[in-house]
């Protein structure tokens, strides 16, 4: 490591933070949610200001910048060589903001090092940075001897459209690199296979409504029914749920409702009486620490001797559909070396016409078999009134573990964080599986200081702050520190051929 080289790296990084800071808050403030069916295309209104708006900031520090039809964006340097490109890749779409915020998510706030808002972590900070690591290795005259140039796409989280039409029309870098992990290299992803459990009864006049979750990756944490006021249901639910009132939540220091993890509460309005189960959100690609509240809500619906036995059924397969993370209760478990545990999870629940929907977000070992999966969720679901509607499956990323890059950027940032980290394969999906020679690298990962714990104690509630979370939070003294790694790793490669090497 050239320690002159960081050091000037470091001192540009730390006189732009806070125009980091703003530019970042930009973005933030757009509620960029991928929804191809709301009728501006390609991705909706808000995904389109946030593609002007960062192409518009790229314009504002010197870039040439191009628009491939809001599908994805381009920040350079004019003319393309892309058989000498390294590409970074970043998205403007978020998940939606969910439930449990004590912050508001489309109005980013500072408090301290930590800037909360929807995106901030998950991938507008990240996209920036990256920017910002371009800007310092030009101001700075770093001789490079790839070329650089910054992507950003706008259906990310929803199903990486924007980047299957972009291959289909476009040119790709020799090798990209994707700001949405951790640190150091993941040279792997696992593959994603979506779909939905459909039943096939419908609910009775006793079921009015059921529903849990915000997004097919996100653990959900919050769901609700709505039953047909009865006397008899009610006065089990009152005595089932008698003190949980009390606990649904109470005010936070700065005076605003909050709701309490592991709850179910039941509420009588004019809609009927309105049974609630608040439970801890995750990433659905990391559900571990979680607590999902439509299993919650299910299971304990389903013991409800007050409903009829039909209505009762469908409730508890529903709680076995959304129990547990790795596939067990549909007998689809799964583990190999290189990538661990599949791992399976309920996140939307819905009806339609009356019947049961439930969205499952699965993640596949980079060995397993798909269709082994699907087979055994038919086999199950089939035997409990339901059936298996597969809607998605991107098949699992691999770059060649062995690539001098690999090592390198490893290498790299264990010698500046003296840690001991190795390359790896993670569950989470990025553009790299959508892309040729790609391979993700950081932001995220790096280790906490004193001040870093304290903050977050202090700011963040059990299951808030992290990406896909309540109160989504991004530190910037870890992102500054980042970007060091990011702009050194790029000087890094400058004897290394971007070609792509088989794995022996």
């Amino acid at each position: 490591m050239e320690q002159k080289l960081y050091e000037r790296i470091s001192a540009w990084m730390e006189e732009h933070r806070e125009e980091l800071i703003r530019d970042i808050m930009r973005l933030v403030r757009i509620p960029s949610v991928s929804d191809p069916a709301s009728g501006t295309r390609p991705f909706g209104a808000p995904c389109r200001e946030a593609m002007d708006e960062m192409l518009k900031i790229a314009e504002e520090h010197g870039f040439v910048t191009e628009n491939y039809d809001y599908y994805v964006g381009s920040i350079g340097t004019g003319e393309k060589n892309w058989e000498n490109m390294i590409g970074f890749w970043n998205h403007l779409d978020v998940v939606p903001a969910g439930n449990g915020w004590k912050y508001e998510p489309f109005h980013p706030v500072q408090k301290g090092d930590f800037l909360i808002g929807r995106g901030a972590q998950d991938n507008k900070g990240p996209a920036v940075g990256m920017l910002y690591v371009m800007q310092c290795l030009r101001e700075l005259g770093v001789p490079l001897a790839h070329e650089l140039c910054l992507f950003v796409g706008c259906d990310e989280e929803r199903g990486m459209e924007d980047l299957a039409w972009y291959r289909a029309n476009y040119p790709c870098p020799a090798m990209s690199m994707i700001a949405d992990s951790g640190f150091p290299v993941c040279y792997g992803e696992k593959g994603i296979l979506e779909g939905r459990l459909a039943g096939r009864s419908e609910w009775s006049g006793a079921v009015l409504s059921c529903t849990g979750g915000s997004a097919g990756n996100i653990i959900p944490d919050l769901a609700r029914a709505v039953l047909r006021k009865d006397g008899l249901v009610r006065a089990e639910l009152l005595e089932r749920l008698a003190g949980e009132e009390g606990k649904k939540g109470g005010k936070s220091a700065e005076g605003k409702e909050e709701e309490a993890e592991g709850v179910l509460w039941m509420e009588e309005t004019a809609e009927g009486l309105v049974v609630s189960a608040r439970g801890r959100a995750k990433h659905s690609a990391f559900p571990e620490g979680s607590r999902n509240a439509v299993h919650m809500l299910t299971s304990f619906l389903g013991s409800l001797n007050s409903l009829n036995g039909a209505d009762r059924e469908l409730f508890q397969s529903l709680a076995l559909f959304s129990e547990g993370y790795y596939g067990t209760n549909f007998g689809a478990g799964y583990e190999d070396e290189v990538s661990g545990k599949t791992t399976c999870a309920a996140t939307v629940l819905s009806m339609e016409d009356s019947r049961p929907i439930l969205q499952l977000n699965i993640r596949y070992a980079i060995t397993d078999d798909p269709e082994r999966l699907q087979n055994a969720i038919r086999r199950t679901c089939g035997d409990r009134g339901f059936v298996w509607e597969a809607q998605r499956n991107s098949a699992p990323g691999h770059f060649p573990g062995n690539h001098p890059a690999v090592g390198i950027l490893t290498d790299l940032y264990n010698e500046i964080t003296g840690e001991q980290k190795e390359s790896f394969v993670m569950g989470g999906g990025t553009y790299a599986r959508m892309l040729p020679n790609a391979f993700a690298y950081g932001p995220g990962g790096l280790p906490e200081n004193e001040r870093d714990r304290q903050q977050r104690e202090k700011l963040f509630c059990p299951g808030c702050g992290g990406a896909h979370e309540p109160d989504e939070g991004l530190n910037v003294r870890q992102l500054l520190e980042a970007l060091k790694i990011y702009a050194l790793g790029i000087v890094a490669l400058n004897g290394c051929s971007l070609k792509m090497e088989e794995e022996e």
